[in-house]
């Protein structure tokens, strides 16, 4: 964790018999998500794509806090390799209780032209999908996106950005369809939302391609979260009281036509 907030999150041991799998969480919002589930007690699932010495030591750290932490890689564009993570938590911890979809993508090169839409619709399905036999009544699967993805049927988000904005939106249409499913089923879904997020690999590569953007949109919303604190938010909807529409906005939205 390079930042830290003031007051952890969660309470001591309020995760105590609870297991949760964050994907993408070897790096960034996911790593600190998962690590502050592991403070409150929770049995973690660190879930990586490639890079598997920084989610293994990631997950010698979290075992240091007395808790399970399973590290599994999948790709989660691969049904395969998500149905065998899926078997790895069966035969570990017997379920889950919370499922927080993180991971994201688009801007990555080298990748096929339909690539954003397959990570950030497709694969949040298919994860969905393999965890649900997984998942029991009062479990909860929270989605991670942001302000300009959430937004971008009004708000316009700069060019560089909007394939993967209009992506992650794709996604989130067809994470709400699932809603009344997994009410029958007792299983909350919540929506995290949030602005640029001061230190991800989205932001740093949007300011490289449209130099100021973090800077301008700092003076326009007044702050922006670290990693940390968005985290720290992110943990914090996987426990709290599900807003009536489903959606915790995350920081400024006035210019955003909330």
């Amino acid at each position: 964790m390079t930042e830290t907030v003031a007051t952890p999150p969660l309470a001591a041991k309020s995760l105590e018999g609870r297991r949760a799998l964050v994907t993408g969480s070897s790096r960034g919002v996911g790593a600190d998500t998962v690590r502050y589930f592991a403070e409150a007690g929770a049995d973690v699932v660190v879930n990586f794509r490639n890079k598997a010495p920084r989610a293994e030591k990631l997950g010698e750290q979290l075992r240091e806090l007395g808790v399970r932490a399973l590290v599994q890689g999948a790709d989660l564009t691969d049904q395969a390799s998500v149905d065998g993570m899926m078997e790895a938590i069966r035969a570990e911890y017997g379920g889950l209780d919370i499922l927080v979809l993180n991971a994201s993508g688009g801007m990555e090169s080298g990748m096929a032209e339909d690539y954003a839409l397959q990570l950030n619709r497709d694969a949040q399905l298919r994860v969905l999908d393999a965890a649900l036999p997984l998942m029991g009544e009062g479990s909860r699967v929270v989605f991670v996106t942001s302000h300009q993805a959430h937004f971008i049927r009004t708000t316009p988000t700069m060019p560089e950005y909007e394939a993967v904005a209009l992506s992650k939106r794709a996604g989130e249409d067809a994470l709400r369809e699932r809603i009344p499913a997994l009410a029958e089923r007792g299983v909350e879904f919540v929506v995290v939302s949030g602005d640029m997020i001061e230190g991800t690999v989205t932001a740093t590569l949007l300011n490289r391609m449209n130099p100021g953007a973090i800077e301008e949109r700092r003076e326009q919303a007044g702050k922006l979260y670290n990693v940390a604190e968005f985290a720290a938010e992110v943990a914090r909807a996987a426990v709290d009281e599900v807003p009536a529409d489903n959606t915790r906005l995350v920081g400024d939205v006035s210019s955003f036509g909330a």
